[in-house]
């Protein structure tokens, strides 16, 4: 690992570089393109030459001499290059180096269409800065650390050459927007282009998109997009800079990381693991008072155990039933954060899986485009089409027969809410089960109201209240479509003097509160506009990876929690969820407020110099303080991790402990023998995941472990030590 790398979080939006940038130009200043003359009369062209120029035109493109030809359309991925040539025309296929790309006719205009492979650019420090803090900064190519993605890069460089105009069709968001122009101004050297927009990958909108284009790149989404990667590079390399000092300083290494979101999330969880550590249960009481087999509950919880005394003598009581009819409205289409949510709560899919998922479904072509944070379906989709086409492979559509969709309150300038746009595809795993989900809620949208019957039950006996209720479905409606958790109960239809059978009186404790999961945690963070839609779940996933934070209910190990407490107590501002939150306002001012973008973009990063100077001066003076505290959480946690990695006893020695390793040779774990040498016992386990004990037993009393791997449900398996082959372990 590079020392870039070392210190750089790659999961809050990417990195990027300060580089003079006017405000949209003016056509006069844009690069003037010569265009090729042609032949006079008093010049003939030979016939050899003409020979020449026919043995050209039949040539592939890269043996053609470069001519300013052809309209130029760059898109983000190599899927949407696909897609958008195909649904143009009659496309082409050429490749260079391997990378695709594609050549069409559209009304008599050539068009060429390549990709990017995402950012071709990133930030770094300018040449020379060394230590922390740093605010020098460029934008670099990309294939300085991934170098798969030069080829891309010096392609759309080659092709630019021919381009006499040039169209951005990446991602209309605020990252698609970023790529573009770093795109149009690195490579291309121009300042504006045309812009299509988006939000499916179906032909009739990309034909409309390449029609009608916007006339200029997205400036809002483009100045706010660079700031926001400005200010997260900032951020990110200068605070794990100093934690990695820090712990350096203490004697320890290390690779800590933690950012602008990173730091407030942290301590959400942190401040949760506190308030469960501090809580006190304490015994409270619940009576109930049976009558006709159904128990009615008193309507407060008694927390003084001498008050049950006065329910002891209750034998009677005047019962009174209301029963009403209760229609409810279908939910809302998807937005991302609804659909994460769900995905975890009916398909124990983690957020960024379904994400990953959802991206992977709108390059199919088969949903329009996840990142949204809206929750409205506008009449230009033209659901109703959509709907009778999904009847082929979902009868259950004919039910949609409400003329408009119940919507919810969140809308997004940039897309709809998320929709199935009525291709048809096979499917299984986590992309049938992503899929299905926003088929089935974007035909509830369009269905009728459920009907339930609603009954309540009261007794009154001796001045204390007793309820209970019931529910019955009379009209499933959206129910027969999309899941729901109605629960059916029944209670009598009582009215006047009645009989109790008897009191019961159930002892409770007071409970904690609930740890996050995965999908609540994105959910506080959305609530409390903390990241973006696109990234809150991928940081999360880095607070794991960085050994912050452990367990599906999460919590908090002794490494996030003494990071934590070392800088509320040094340095509260890198954790400020109030100072990151104003940050995020003035992003959302300079995308959405058409004025003096470049200068607000100025002024938003002079702040955070200021912030991440002063943060470095406070920082430097207790640095030792600080490393001392993250050497004593990272020793905590590698002797909690070793406690966890212990299998079961060793099979061959009956001394030592199978344990789970990690071999740097093979880059894969495996289990092993505490008393190694003298016991040499090994045994192998699934490769490319991330192993973990489950503290449970299968039915053979063996051991549960469990196979980890990014964007993949958990795998749990039987560990038999009379196994070698990974394919003979048995699932659960």
């Amino acid at each position: 690992m590079t020392a870039v790398e070392s210190f750089l979080q790659l999961t809050e939006p990417k990195q990027t570089v300060e580089k003079a940038v006017r405000e949209k130009p003016s056509v006069s200043e844009l690069t003037t393109i010569e265009s090729p003359g042609t032949p006079s009369e008093d010049n003939p062209i030979s016939e050899k030459k003409k020979r020449v120029r026919a043995k050209r035109e039949k040539a592939s493109p890269s043996e053609i001499e470069f001519r300013r030809d052809v309209t130029l359309i760059i898109t983000e991925k190599p899927q949407a290059a696909l897609k958008i040539a195909s649904a143009l025309g009659n496309a082409r296929k050429y490749s260079e180096n391997n990378v695709p790309f594609y050549e069409l006719t559209r009304n008599n205009k050539k068009i060429i269409v390549a990709s990017a492979v995402g950012h071709l650019f990133n930030l770094t420090y300018a040449k020379g800065e060394k230590g922390w803090p740093i605010f020098k900064t460029e934008w670099v190519p990309s294939y300085e650390r991934a170098a798969f993605t030069r080829r891309y890069y010096e392609l759309i460089k080659k092709l630019a050459k021919r381009a006499n105009e040039v169209i951005i069709a990446t991602d209309y968001d605020i990252e698609g927007e970023v790529i573009g122009w770093n795109i149009l101004r690195f490579i291309v050297k121009q300042e504006d282009a045309k812009r299509m927009k988006f939000s499916t990958l179906t032909k009739p909108e990309l034909e409309k998109a390449y029609d009608y284009p916007m006339p200029t790149l997205d400036w809002g989404q483009a100045y706010a997009g660079e700031t926001r990667h400005y200010l997260d590079w900032l951020y990110g390399i200068n605070l794990s800079r100093a934690l990695m000092s820090a712990i350096k300083k203490a004697g320890s290494f290390r690779v800590l990381s933690i950012g602008r979101i990173q730091g407030p999330t942290l301590k959400l969880i942190v401040d949760r693991e506190r308030e469960i550590a501090d809580f006190e249960s304490e015994p409270y009481w619940q009576v109930f008072a049976h009558t006709h087999n159904t128990p009615y509950k008193y309507v407060k919880d008694i927390f003084n155990k001498e008050e049950l005394k006065e329910f002891e003598h209750i034998k009677e009581a005047q019962a009174a039933t209301t029963k009403k009819t209760e229609h409810v409205e279908p939910p809302h289409p998807f937005d991302l954060t609804t659909l994460q949510r769900e995905a975890y709560g009916w398909h124990r899919i983690s957020p960024a899986r379904t994400l990953q998922v959802a991206q992977s479904l709108y390059l199919d072509g088969l949903i329009s485009y996840p990142r949204t944070s809206s929750q409205k379906l506008p009449p230009e989709i033209e659901p109703k089409k959509i709907l009778k086409i999904l009847e082929k492979q979902f009868p259950i559509a004919k039910k949609a027969t409400r003329a408009n969709p119940v919507e919810g309150q969140k809308s997004d300038p940039a897309h709809p809410a998320i929709y199935p746009t009525g291709e048809i595809a096979s499917l299984d795993g986590d992309e049938k089960n992503i899929y299905e989900l926003i088929v089935k809620r974007f035909i509830a949208a369009f269905a009728s109201d459920a009907e339930l019957a609603r009954t309540y039950g009261m007794l009154v006996a001796d001045d204390k209240k007793f309820t209970a209720s019931g529910t019955a479905v009379i009209e499933k409606g959206w129910m027969d479509i999309y899941p729901s958790t109605v629960e059916e109960s029944t209670v009598p239809d009582l009215n006047g003097s009645v009989k109790i059978d008897k009191i019961e009186v159930a002892e409770k404790e007071t409970q904690p509160p609930k740890r996050y999961t995965p999908a609540s945690l994105i959910t506080l963070l959305e609530k409390k506009n903390l990241g973006t839609k696109s990234t809150r779940s991928m940081i999360v996933e880095t607070l794991f990876e960085r050994g912050y934070l452990e367990g599906k209910s999460i919590q908090a190990t002794p490494l996030g929690m003494k990071l934590i407490a070392s800088l509320e107590k040094y340095s509260p501002i890198i954790i400020d969820e109030n100072l990151t939150r104003d940050l995020e306002e003035k992003m959302e001012d300079i995308q959405f407020k058409n004025d003096n973008r470049l200068q607000k973009e100025k002024a938003v990063l002079a702040d955070v110099e200021r912030i991440i100077g002063n943060i470095a001066r406070e920082f430097k003076e207790k640095e030792l303080e600080i490393g001392q505290a993250l050497v004593e959480g990272s020793q905590e946690l590698r002797e909690q991790q070793r406690e966890q990695s212990i299998i079961m006893p060793c099979p061959q020695c009956k001394v030592g402990m199978l344990t789970i390793k990690y071999s740097k040779k093979t880059k894969r774990q495996f289990a092993a023998c505490t008393k190694y040498p003298e016991c040499k016992a090994t045994y192998s386990l699934p490769p490319n995941s991330i192993i973990k004990k489950t503290d449970k037993m299968s039915e053979n009393n063996l051991p549960l472990l469990m196979a980890l791997r990014r964007g993949r449900k958990p795998w749990i398996f039987e560990f038999n030590p009379n196994y070698q082959k990974v394919s003979e372990f048995t699932p659960h």
